[in-house]
């Protein structure tokens, strides 16, 4: 990779890394297994496994999306195809809760967001710095209007400022990630993969756990081994 593709790339994380996501990345892998063994060893509500596989799957397959177009594979098609159905899927798991409309208002945001990352991606491999920054821009104002969309559904349990901060810790991870994999440092961009599904699953939960509490009569609790 040339010279100047690694200086794009080193910065745009640096201007998309705050204090917060940097420090998320640091202690994620300290804290993973006493979350993963706190959240699967007492009581929650019913909600918690299957939105953790969604959000699973969200990182997943953004993971192979990266992959394939860092490498400029034939599969990165229908590897993104698979990507956007899996926002669907999310959008559809709230409906039962938020009603049809908010359902399908946050499957279009998360497909706007799926779509940005790509461009994002695009962007840095093509060595296009105004186009990058232009993508960049884009890519982290929709992750705050999912987050704000959120907070206004539920705002008690899902304060605004805490959204905003999930979601721009989620990208933020997610850049490293996509940086890494541009510039071969594979070992490296395996790592940072592990702490976008920490910092996930830790949003999931926050979800679940929201819903939970915000509709105590349609969400059982259940006893978790």
């Amino acid at each position: 990779m040339s010279t100047s593709i690694k200086r794009i790339l080193a910065c745009a994380l640096g201007l998309a890394l705050s204090t917060p996501a940097i420090a998320t990345a640091k202690t994620a892998s300290m804290h993973s297994a006493a979350y993963r063994k706190a959240a699967h060893s007492t009581e929650a509500n019913e909600l918690r496994v299957p939105m953790r596989k969604l959000w699973q799957d969200h990182v997943l397959w953004t993971r192979l999306v990266i992959v394939s177009m860092a490498a400029g594979l034939p599969d990165a098609t229908p590897t993104t195809e698979r990507l956007l159905r899996n926002q669907n899927e999310i959008g559809n798991a709230v409906k039962p809760y938020y009603g049809a409309t908010a359902g399908n208002k946050l499957t279009a945001l998360l497909r706007t967001h799926i779509q940005q990352a790509a461009a994002v991606i695009s962007a840095a491999k093509a060595n296009n710095t105004a186009r990058l920054e232009t993508a960049k821009r884009d890519w982290f104002a929709n992750a705050d209007q999912i987050a704000d969309f959120l907070s206004a559904a539920n705002p008690h349990n899902w304060p605004r400022s805490q959204m905003r901060q999930m979601m721009r810790d989620h990208l933020n991870l997610t850049l490293a990630e996509a940086t890494d994999q541009l510039q071969g440092h594979y070992g490296q961009s395996v790592a940072d993969y592990d702490r976008v599904e920490d910092e996930i699953l830790k949003m999931a939960d926050a979800l679940s756990d929201g819903i939970a509490k915000q509709f105590p009569n349609k969400v059982r609790l259940v006893a978790m081994q």
